[in-house]
């Protein structure tokens, strides 16, 4: 195959297609992961050895690690899974990937999921084009599928053809003399090959192919075997440019996962393959590694299994050991990938997880605890839309854009979840105080739900303002710094309300509303006479107009949430 100007454009494409389908995937989750899916998940990566359970299963299903790794990094990225259930999964993925190479040794083929895609893509059609968010929203989500496999076959189709022209690959059984440089090389081949065809499953095919020719000796198959497993993780981490910090981390944990397994599988080269050996022999079947007296012929057809029993039992081992180190991986990882923002992105619940606690007042506990770091989450998002004003940079300003939006999808979530908890509690019998805690915390969360959905209303409007080039004077930016300032210290007071053990004193909350509605007069006041006078542009002023309307909305969210509180009798 030529490989021209035009097949590296194509190559480049189809990595794009991919990258957005993973993308659209993503954000599709965000939407229409309700209670129910995350609960689900929940259960099924409740623990270590579940979360492995439900890798190797969905693995097994799709046939294919890389679509189920890409899978784990979307749900860390949409807050569905957290870091440390994606490593339990990932690990499963890489025993469910073995499936595969034992259909291909007694069946000779694999099934390919890109061939159900476009069946996929007219199913979504219709919803594409409902009315309903909730039902658009399925829609992109299957489209976004659908693509994420296009995508794959896409860059499969893309590469110089090595799947199927192995003769390519025939000068290699020079090397077949099986020393540590040589199985270093062929640990290399792997790596690179799998990079290559975007699938350990075909890599692994190939690899099949060329030591049941006989064109390399087993032990320089299992070292591709061994590349491969590196490789494999390079499309996870390609998954992840574009998702969070925290799918970045989950993608970086499948790959040190599996870096790991490999230079452990290096240390113990020479005794696994004796062990390997051993086992065959024990089971009555032909060995790959012949004696003097037996056939090569057959141990070379016989490679194939053996080589399959060799990659399952390398994941296996790998995974019953490592398993009990998913917390120092995790720490590992969130250390090498820090938050450039230096905080962590909680997009989900912290502090309630599944099911009710002994008695409804530690139920309500931890619900007033869940409620403390909802407020903390609004704030954060505050702070990225007073940072959004001074985003000079397309690239900066579309990041931080994004990011508010994220916050508002959470927000919204994050009420139904703790409403659904409250609602649970309600349901026991409860003193008279708790029945009014529950009724407060319902409005807390309610005006808590509010104020994100303003500020995503706010980032709006500015960012009508920047597509319409519009420019705000310099007088009104500093109205309106002064305004934030105003809304940043009454949601300060907010949370600190909200953390009270004791009954809440809102004589400060009270304090800065009045200032911001004395302020927010004064804008107004100010408005009408520049409009007059013609200091800026009316559209300009309709802009500003909405800006800051909405922060006095805003301010009475706020104090609202400390009201609610002052309703529970001490």
């Amino acid at each position: 195959m030529n490989y021209g100007l035009l097949e590296v454009m194509t190559l480049i494409g189809s990595l794009g297609l991919f990258l957005y389908g993973m993308k659209l995937m993503s954000e599709s989750l965000q939407k229409v992961a309700g209670n129910k899916m995350r609960d689900i998940l929940a259960s099924m990566t409740s623990n270590r050895v579940k979360g492995v359970l439900t890798g190797i299963l969905i693995t097994s299903l799709v046939q294919s690690s890389s679509a189920t790794t890409v899978m784990v990094v979307s749900f860390v990225n949409a807050g569905l899974l957290t870091l440390k259930q994606s490593i339990g999964v990932i690990m499963g993925a890489n025993i469910g990937t073995t499936v595969t190479a034992w259909i291909i040794s007694f069946l000779g083929f694999k099934v390919s999921m890109s061939t159900i895609s476009l069946p996929l893509i007219a199913i979504a059609l219709p919803l594409l084009f409902s009315s309903k968010r909730s039902k658009k929203s399925w829609g992109e989500l299957i489209v976004g599928f659908s693509l994420l496999f296009i995508g794959l076959d896409f860059l499969k189709g893309s590469v110089p053809d090595i799947k199927s022209n192995p003769q390519m690959l025939e000068f290699l059984k020079d090397f077949n003399n099986p020393t540590m440089m040589s199985i270093a090389l062929f640990m290399l081949i792997g790596t690179v090959l799998t990079i290559l065809i975007q699938s350990s499953s075909a890599a692994m095919a190939l690899t099949l192919v060329m030591c049941n020719e006989g064109w390399i000796s087993f032990e320089l198959s299992t070292a591709m075997v061994l590349g491969q497993n590196i490789g494999t993780t390079i499309t996870a981490n390609l998954a992840a440019m574009v998702a969070n910090t925290s799918a970045k981390r989950a993608a970086r944990a499948h790959l040190i996962f599996n870096v790991l397994g490999v230079l452990l599988a290096l240390i113990f080269f020479n005794p696994s393959m004796h062990a390997l050996d051993h086992v065959i022999r024990s089971l009555g079947e032909i060995s790959p590694f012949p004696k003097a007296g037996e056939s090569v012929i057959a141990s070379q057809h016989a490679m194939p299994i053996a080589l399959s029993i060799y990659h399952t039992m390398f994941n296996i081992l790998n995974t019953g050991l490592l398993i009990w180190f998913t917390k120092p991986i995790a720490d590992f990882v969130t250390k090498i990938t820090p938050s450039k923002d230096q905080e962590e992105e909680e997009f989900h619940l912290k502090h309630i997880k599944t099911g009710l606690l002994s008695t409804p007042e530690a139920s309500l506990y931890v619900a007033k605890q869940e409620i403390v770091h909802y407020g903390e989450i609004t704030q954060k998002m505050f702070k990225h839309l007073t940072k959004l004003y001074g985003e000079d940079k397309d690239k900066a300003y579309s990041k931080r854009l994004s990011k508010i939006e994220k916050y508002e999808d959470s927000c919204d979530q994050m009420e139904i979840e703790i409403a659904g908890f409250l609602t649970k509690v309600s349901e026991t019998k409860l003193s008279q105080r708790s029945s009014e805690v529950i009724s407060a915390y319902y409005k807390a969360i309610d005006n808590i739900e509010s104020i994100g959905d303003s500020c995503n209303s706010i980032a709006r409007h500015v960012d009508r303002k920047r597509s319409l080039k519009l420019e705000f004077p310099e007088a009104i930016e500093k109205k309106l710094h002064i305004m934030s300032s105003y809304l940043n210290d009454a949601l300060t007071i907010m949370v600190k309300n909200l953390s009270q053990d004791e009954q809440v004193d809102i004589k400060d909350a009270l304090s800065i509303e009045r200032e911001i509605d004395n302020y927010r007069n004064i804008l107004k006041s100010d408005h009408l006479i520049n409009l007059e006078n013609k200091i800026y542009d009316y559209q300009v002023g309709i802009i500003y107009n909405d800006i800051f309307s909405e922060y006095e909305r805003m301010g009475d969210y706020i104090i609202n949430v400390s009201q609610t509180l002052i309703s529970i009798k001490s």
